[in-house]
């Protein structure tokens, strides 16, 4: 097959997701080659051709999406863009990989998943981090019966963003709800696709978001800014197997991040739990898989790291593994990797717990 060509919407060369997780990942798989870049300045862009290595520099998306050597949009642009930037990728025909959060809301959602289902187009969604090994491990366990029959589930996860203090300055637009891209959006939705995709769907809600800070200041430059995103999400839940999820996940914390799903069952228990970088969250950790059997104590399990050959960085590693699942799909004809309609799921688990939290009632997932 001849690599699938890539152009990048948003591959900043001085700072951003892109040049962390997208171009290494790319550069490091002989099924994709980049062949454009985009960027909001025609100065970047052409220092991003040259940095990245790509045949053609746009400022301007839709000429991006519409160029016969691109094959395949990668958006990795702000929340608030996407939309536009996947129609545009759509009505050129071309198949689209798009970060998470996938749109600003659940009903922007349906309508970019039906016009991508509309068009023909293959449709990317990144939660990469169900291609951590980590994950993969504990998937395949449970469905072996390591923890018999799954009673409930337990996470916790926080991330360093400081609790009324300060935040660096690229942070900032998270701190706003109107931009999608909080600690419940992009935290709390990598998270609870995680457990949604170990264990089955969330039924039923009961959430509580809190913003016990209003206030931060940019460290960069002393300004102090409102806080309008939630800092913290609570939720109890069950599944449409009746386990029990519990959950408790803020960016409201001045030491050291960590994250920790916890699965318990009638024969054992597993976790995946972070290490290197975890302050970030759980998609920008590695992850380790710890399991206990009967009265034994939490070891490692085995078959749970990265594999050697694979060795990015944290940040591009579970990128680069979706990237070599999307060929495989490419080659096979099949759909193994997240689509739109995955996140259409984790949007509409979110809505629910927003409108649970809102209300103040228990609620059945749609």
């Amino acid at each position: 097959m001849d690599p699938i060509r890539v152009g990048i919407v948003g591959a900043s060369p001085d700072r951003g997701w892109a040049a962390r997780a997208h171009v290494p990942a790319l550069r490091a798989l002989a099924d994709f080659r980049i062949t454009a870049v985009g960027t909001s300045r025609a100065d970047s862009a052409q220092r991003a051709r040259q940095l990245f290595g790509a045949e053609h520099a746009f400022t301007d998306p839709r000429e991006l999406a519409e160029h016969p050597e691109v094959d395949l949009v990668a958006i990795t642009v702000k929340v608030p863009a996407h939309a536009e930037l996947i129609r545009a990728a759509v009505a050129a025909g071309k198949d689209v990989y798009c970060e998470w959060p996938l749109a600003l809301n659940l009903s922007e959602a349906h309508a970019l998943t039906r016009l991508a289902e509309d068009a023909g187009v293959r449709h990317v969604v990144g939660l990469q981090t169900r291609y951590a090994p980590a994950v993969a491990r504990a998937r395949q366990l449970l469905a072996e019966g390591f923890v018999g029959e799954p009673v409930s589930v337990t996470v916790y996860g926080a991330r360093q963003l400081g609790a009324g203090t300060g935040v660096p300055g690229w942070a900032a637009y998270t701190l706003d709800r109107s931009t999608g891209a909080g600690v419940v959006e992009v935290f709390g939705g990598h998270a609870l696709d995680l457990v949604q995709y170990l264990i089955g769907d969330v039924v039923d809600v009961s959430a509580r978001l809190a913003t016990p800070h209003r206030q931060a200041i940019i460290e960069d430059t002393g300004e102090r800014i409102e806080v309008t995103s939630p800092n913290h999400l609570l939720l109890d839940a069950i599944t449409a197997r009746g386990i029990v999820v519990s959950a408790h996940i803020h960016d409201s914390k001045v030491s050291s991040g960590r994250t920790r799903i916890e699965i318990s069952g009638t024969a054992g228990d597993l976790a995946i739990v972070s290490g290197a970088n975890s302050r970030s969250g759980i998609s920008l950790s590695e992850l380790h898989l710890l399991g206990s059997r009967g009265d034994g104590d939490w070891e490692p399990v085995s078959g749970a790291d990265s594999p050697a050959d694979l060795s990015l960085g944290t940040d591009a590693d579970n990128v680069a593994r979706l990237y070599a699942a999307l060929a495989q799909d490419v080659r096979t004809g099949t759909t193994a990797v997240p689509t739109f309609h995955d996140g259409v799921r984790v949007h509409r688990l979110l809505d629910t717990i927003a409108s649970s939290a809102d209300t103040g009632r228990r609620l059945s997932v749609p």
